[in-house]
């Protein structure tokens, strides 16, 4: 067992996770603020207290952290503001509250003792645990354990296990390990699933009756080749005026799912599915998410539809919401419909006239073949995914044109074998299928939004609306500076639309040179985190006035709260209570952001993985990241990204120049900054800590730049 750092002795009695008996000190140096926030802490033993709404956090030395942990709420004296040269700094005063989170970590066994040796970069110390109830084959297995007390003069926190996780190493425990470690579920209770088993796979007539009947109407999927899941489909029609109808279809979870009941419930405790790399964690149990709500190709579904009136030019003229039954046609993968758009130029047969551009310009007239037999064939589908294709990118355009935002930063697939092993990392290829289903989709989750908003004459109603801020302007107008240094000029950031235009211009000249990747970074970092919410301030990043999540209900619990609500005021509903929904809204995004780092967490794991033969080999790559203790390099081809220390290049001395994104030589005057090509060696890499660690490869040619420049001003 490694050497456990010593505590404060004069901490808080109790740190449970009430706030009465949280722990509390007094402190004799000059308070400038009291403030409250979240514990970020560090293996060092330090840590930094982030205040919310606040943009610097509050550095904490290791001597005043007061035995508070990673995630804890608490109470920090300000002691020094900061300036050009210090940053904030405090001392905490109180654990208001415990975080409820638990540590991973493998149980050790010592005679009657038990430790849990944790093994983050979070956790600086092991943990104590009472061994009741804890069998002797659990020693040595790895656990997720919660810290309960931190006694005063005691050397470490004492802990329970709630849960045994596994063999270290095995796939399926580091899995749980990760969901165990932001406290989300990987398995259903019972209950629940035998909930969901009881639920009638048959269709009542009377059902159906109440319902618009779409089951004659061209529809078809389009989903990832490995999903099991499909909570959307599209439809086409053409109408006898020459414009589309064009409808999008969403499984109709809430026909099943009634709000209280044991399902409902674990599904707002969930908020969302998690997609990690090997798996997904879902929502809804499977008999609702794979089979029941589903939308499998040749089977009768339950839907809530958005349907459009769409002129050739994609202007929305007519729009109408509600229930209805389909049919789904066909089951398309994302690659087999892009196969469909890149060879358009075959499909010249019945019902699609004239190709331009690679597209149709004529769709298809649609009778109800269920009524006459009739079936379509792979030629009517494809033609009617040719003619959406063409819709969806005049829909795209001006979205655009409108202020959207186009960030395409590259986003890598860890491919891994039946055991879970990486076996490769590869670029995911968003290409015009995507776009497709993208932009209905998007096309459905505004004008639901609107509808409710502006279109049933409700004041002020309550509705879950998904917001994006607009961004911050100083950190826009610091990368207005910084790009100065590859050459480009941005025009006025004064406003959002100015901020959206210069943007977009920016990404378009950049698109393809090796600063891209940078410039992307500092500008996804003044952008604000998408959220749910009830006050509606619009859809910064889309360009959209009003926007909510609509169309994906199987794996968000948000959709449901918005088909509840639509239903609702469809039906003449009163205005329901706002702050109900807005803890559900609030409670929704915590859940979602969560699921994000899970996701991450996985990713950055199967990576550090991956690497592992790796150690020894050299790269090209680009530096991707700068701070004051190292660079991030991404490596080519994979992006894998490791650090690379500044304690580790012993050819000079670097210092952080915070305020030009990038490192400078001492000596010899070399300068990293984002984007700038580099060669590495991989140094190191830990599964536990999920952590690749990358030597810099020195050029010899660096040593002559000092010199150079010694010269230049001598002449």
């Amino acid at each position: 067992m490694r050497e456990k750092r010593k505590g404060k002795k004069d901490a808080g009695k109790k740190n449970g996770r009430t706030r009465s008996s949280a722990g509390r000190r007094s402190t004799n140096r000059k308070i400038i603020e009291m403030v409250e926030g979240t514990v970020q802490m560090t293996r060092e033993g330090y840590g930094f207290v982030v205040v919310p709404d606040r943009e610097d956090d509050i550095y904490i030395p290791q001597n005043r952290m007061l035995h508070s942990l990673n995630g804890d709420l608490v109470r920090v004296a300000v002691t020094r503001k900061k300036d050009a040269k210090h940053r904030s700094e405090g001392e905490i005063v109180a654990i208001l509250e415990r975080s409820a989170k638990p540590f991973i970590g493998i149980l050790q066994i010592l005679g009657e003792q038990g430790w849990v040796i944790v093994e983050s970069r979070v956790m600086p110390y092991d943990i104590r645990v009472p061994l009741d109830g804890i069998d002797e084959d659990a020693g040595w297995k790895k656990v997720a354990v919660q810290v309960v007390d931190w006694p005063m003069h005691s050397e470490a926190p004492v802990g329970k296990i709630i849960d045994i996780l596994g063999e270290p190493g095995e796939n399926d425990t580091e899995m749980h390990a990760i969901l165990a470690e932001f406290g989300l579920p990987y398995r259903f209770d019972p209950k629940v699933e035998e909930a969901a088993a009881k639920i009638p796979v048959e269709i009542d007539a009377k059902e159906v009756k109440r319902r618009k009947d779409m089951r004659g109407t061209l529809t078809f999927t389009i989903d990832p080749a490995d999903a099991k899941d499909f909570d959307d489909a599209v439809s086409l029609q053409e109408l006898e005026n020459g414009n589309y109808e064009i409808g999008v279809h969403i499984a109709d979870v809430t026909h099943y799912v009634r709000p209280h009941d044991i399902i409902d419930k674990e599904a707002y405790e969930r908020g969302t599915s998690v997609y990690l790399v090997d798996r997904t964690v879902p929502m809804l149990p499977e008999v609702l998410s794979n089979n029941l709500c589903s939308l499998r190709a040749g089977e009768d579904k339950l839907t809530y539809s958005a349907v459009f009136e769409v002129t050739p030019t994609a202007k929305v003229v007519k729009r109408w919401f509600g229930r209805t039954i389909i049919n789904s046609d066909r089951r398309y993968s994302y690659e087999q419909a892009q196969e469909v758009i890149d060879t358009a130029g075959d499909y010249t047969l019945k019902y699609l006239g004239e190709m331009g551009s690679g597209v149709a310009t004529k769709s298809i007239k649609v009778s109800s073949r269920r009524r006459k037999g009739e079936s379509f064939s792979d030629k009517d589908v494809a033609g009617a995914i040719l003619t959406l294709h063409t819709i969806a990118g005049k829909l795209r355009e001006q979205r655009f044109q409108s202020g959207s935002i186009s960030f395409e930063r590259p986003e890598m697939k860890v491919i891994v074998d039946a055991s879970g092993k990486p076996v490769d990392v590869v670029q995911r290829i968003s290409k015009e299928a995507n776009w497709l289903i993208e932009e209905f989709m998007l096309l459905a989750n505004k004008e639901v939004a609107t509808c409710v908003t502006k279109g049933l004459r409700l004041k002020e109603p309550t509705f879950v609306y998904r917001v994006h801020d607009e961004p911050d302007y100083d950190k826009v107008r610091n990368l207005k500076d910084f790009v100065k240094h590859f050459g480009y000029q941005m025009g006025p950031v004064n406003n959002a639309r100015e901020v959206a235009t210069e943007l977009n211009a920016l990404l378009e000249k950049a698109k393809g040179k090796p600063e891209c990747g940078a410039i992307e970074i500092i500008a996804l970092r003044s952008m604000a985190r998408a959220k749910y919410s009830t006050d509606n301030v619009g859809h910064y990043g889309l360009g959209f006035e009003y926007y909510t999540h609509f169309t994906s209900p199987i794996r968000r619990y948000p959709d449901m709260m918005v088909h509840r609500l639509l239903t609702h005021y469809l039906d003449k509903g009163k205005n329901e209570e706002k702050n109900r929904w807005e803890e559900l809204c609030k409670h929704s995004s915590n859940r979602e952001h969560l699921a994000t780092e899970a996701e991450r967490s996985s990713i950055k794991y199967k990576l550090a993985e991956y690497m592992q033969d790796k150690v020894g080999q050299e790269f090209e790559g680009s530096v991707s990241g700068i701070t004051e203790w190292g660079m991030y390099v991404e490596i080519e081809p994979t992006k894998v990204e490791g650090m690379v220390m500044l304690r580790e290049i012993k050819e000079d001395f670097f210092i952080y120049d915070e305020k030009n994104y990038c490192l400078i030589g001492k000596s010899t005057r070399k300068r990293f900054t984002l984007g700038d090509k580099v060669r590495i060696k991989v140094s190191k890499t830990n599964l536990e800590q999920k952590l690749i660690d990358y030597t810099l490869v020195w050029d010899p040619e660096w040593n002559k730049i000092s010199s150079k420049k010694k010269s230049a001003r001598k002449k």
